[in-house]
């Protein structure tokens, strides 16, 4: 929809501009899915704090892509339930990071204040970012469900 909306696309010459989002991403140091069963634990937490952290790009999507805010609200939901569910998956749920009230409100506010012209690239990065970590948390969390004795 994004490309269809705001012709904002991969190859872009927009998307080139500089990242510097920092969104939660699942790298190799936290457990690459080959040699995940002696990481599992650390994982999780990855997984789920990187979900906690989404929340206020969500929200900020949310606040700016109002056509789509019924889809990205229901998106919201089910990735702070998600959150909830893994990080009751970790054997120490404390360690999992919750982005406290006001690292959520800074954060909100820098991207608040992004020029209208890089919305929509910052909106792209965003979706882009969380498709791929999502799809790195479905993989685990079905390495899990095989390996453990669990549901999700």
């Amino acid at each position: 929809q994004m490309c269809e909306k705001f012709t904002v696309c991969q190859n872009s010459v927009e998307v080139l501009l500089r990242n510097n989002l920092n969104l939660p991403r699942v790298t190799e140091e936290d457990g690459d899915f080959l040699t995940f069963l002696s990481f599992q634990d650390k994982c999780l937490r990855k997984i789920s704090s990187g979900l906690y952290t989404f929340q206020t790009y969500l929200k900020y999507i949310q606040e700016t892509f109002t056509s789509e805010h019924q889809n990205v609200e229901s998106l919201s939901y089910s990735t702070e339930h998600l959150a909830r569910t893994i990080r009751r998956m970790v054997i120490n749920p404390e360690e999992v990071f919750i982005p406290d009230a006001a690292t959520q409100e800074s954060l909100h506010t820098k991207l608040k204040s992004t020029k209208a012209w890089t919305e929509k690239i910052t909106i792209h990065l965003i979706l882009r970012d969380f498709t791929s970590f999502m799809e790195k948390t479905v993989r685990a969390v079905r390495y899990l469900k095989n390996t453990r004795s669990f549901s999700v």
